[in-house]
């Protein structure tokens, strides 16, 4: 979402999410990720707003990494696979997803 519209406030975002989280996960979730170098953190008129700081496919990448580590216990390339399955992301960002997560493995 904030690769579409931004910056936005932990308000719009977590009212735009409309995923059943509360309000406080979304904040800290945003806090972590611009602690990561994914979002830039900044205030307005006393309220915190979100831009990102790297790529959509950047930022995915390391949620993928994430979510393959610590809630599905398993390989980031399977997480891509689930996303190319699902037609959330487009052929050309699975194939960057890829490529990322390739040249991330090289430099480890």
């Amino acid at each position: 979402m904030l690769w579409k519209k931004n910056p936005l406030s932990v308000r719009e975002i977590h009212d735009r999410l409309n995923n059943g989280w509360a309000y406080t996960t979304t904040k800290t979730t945003l806090d972590r990720m611009a602690g990561k170098g994914i979002l830039t953190r900044e205030s307005a008129h006393g309220v915190f707003i979100y831009a990102p700081l790297v790529g959509r496919a950047a930022g995915l990448v390391q949620w993928v990494k994430f979510i393959a580590d610590n809630v599905f216990d398993l390989e980031p390339a399977e997480v891509v696979n689930l996303f190319a399955k699902r037609k959330t992301y487009s052929d050309e960002e699975i194939k960057e997803l890829r490529d990322l997560l390739s040249r991330d493995d090289e430099r480890h």
